[in-house]
């Protein structure tokens, strides 16, 4: 396979999936449910249905489970995940070496929305506890939201301001077009899991300009 097969639009590395983020991908999961602080890999490309390509190299490779597949009509997602870090690592590596590809090969991140919204009304929380699945906002609570492309990257966002801050995962899209992520919480806690979200995205960034790795 060469690198004009596709487009490679995400390669992100969890190390540790925080509770909340792994029950959230066990409800919305295809296939395998994650479990809590197992590793996960993320692979998005582009067209969609090379992506059972890279399943299928990643999964007779190591011994890692698949989790979530998504093939819209353009982009294809792929989530793996395994106990052992160094699993889920090599899942990854041996993707990239299969299609020749580098991790700086990926795209890079684009913020589209960054926002809290302070202290909202109750109307508001009811919008978007309507949006939960299982956790509700209350009037008075302060609202994270930020949407990205691609939308894959922010499934390690969400992991990282929820180990940074006690909040609630409201929502979490990470496919599509653009990916969307929803926390509430006290206003000091959002601050918190919103500057750690934004932190991995800058770092995110900053290692695909300079030739860093996620893999190791």
């Amino acid at each position: 396979m060469s690198k004009a097969n596709f487009e490679l639009r995400t390669l992100s590395f969890i190390d540790s999936l925080q509770p909340q983020l792994a029950q959230y991908m066990a409800k919305d999961n295809r296939v395998y449910d994650p479990e809590e602080y197992d590793s996960a890999l993320f692979i998005e490309i582009a067209p969609a249905m090379e992506i059972h390509e890279m399943i299928d190299i990643a999964l007779k490779s190591t011994s890692c489970r698949l989790g979530t597949v998504v093939t819209e009509r353009v982009f294809g997602l792929m989530e793996v995940h395994h106990k052992d870090q160094g699993e889920v690592r090599e899942a990854g590596h041996a993707i990239l070496e299969a299609t020749g590809l580098t991790e700086g090969d990926r795209a890079e991140v684009k913020v589209m929305c960054n926002k809290i919204i302070r202290s909202i009304e109750q109307d508001h929380s009811i919008m978007f506890t309507g949006l939960s699945r299982g956790n509700m906002v209350l009037a008075g609570e302060s609202v994270f939201i930020m949407e990205v492309t691609p939308a894959a990257y922010l499934s390690a966002a969400c992991n990282e301001a929820l180990k940074a801050a006690d909040v609630k995962l409201i929502d979490v899209k990470p496919y599509g077009a653009s990916g969307r992520l929803i926390m509430s919480g006290e206003e000091s806690q959002i601050d918190s899991a919103a500057e750690a979200a934004n932190k991995l995205i800058a770092n995110l960034n900053q290692m695909k300009e300079t030739g860093g790795n996620q893999l190791g």
